[in-house]
């Protein structure tokens, strides 16, 4: 069983800055697809961002893009969003997630169908 923790969460200003990291307990998740999804209050969940294993392709969702970077640290065995720039409808749970089945990575990725494990999710609120 692949436990995920996601962590960095918090309250921030409009226009301030978090970086979230998601980690794995026991697993390496430096060979897996890693995926950041949100779920806003009375919204569905939505894809954010997404990386693959290995060559480093990267997706964001359009309210994203240019804002939140998605990069990895395998030294440390963690994913890391580093979100820019937040607005008060970036408010969410946020929520990382892993694919442990080597599927073909695209766009799909942004998709949730596309991971095996999520993490429990960490709060960030931007307000003033």
């Amino acid at each position: 069983q692949v436990q995920l923790v996601e962590s960095g969460g918090g309250l921030v200003q409009p226009g301030g800055s978090l970086r979230l990291s998601c980690a794995a307990s026991g697993s390496t998740l430096n060979d897996h697809a890693i995926g950041w999804f949100r779920q806003a209050p009375g919204k569905e969940r939505e894809g954010v961002s997404c990386i693959n294993k290995s060559d480093g392709r990267r997706y964001y969702a359009d309210s994203v893009k240019g804002r939140f970077t998605i990069f990895r640290d395998r030294a440390k065995n963690t994913v890391y969003l580093q979100m820019n720039s937040l607005k008060p409808e970036d408010t969410a749970v946020y929520y990382c997630a892993a694919d442990w089945g080597f599927r073909p990575f695209g766009s799909s990725c942004l998709t949730d169908r596309s991971y095996d494990y999520w993490g429990q999710g960490t709060q960030v609120t931007v307000s003033s």
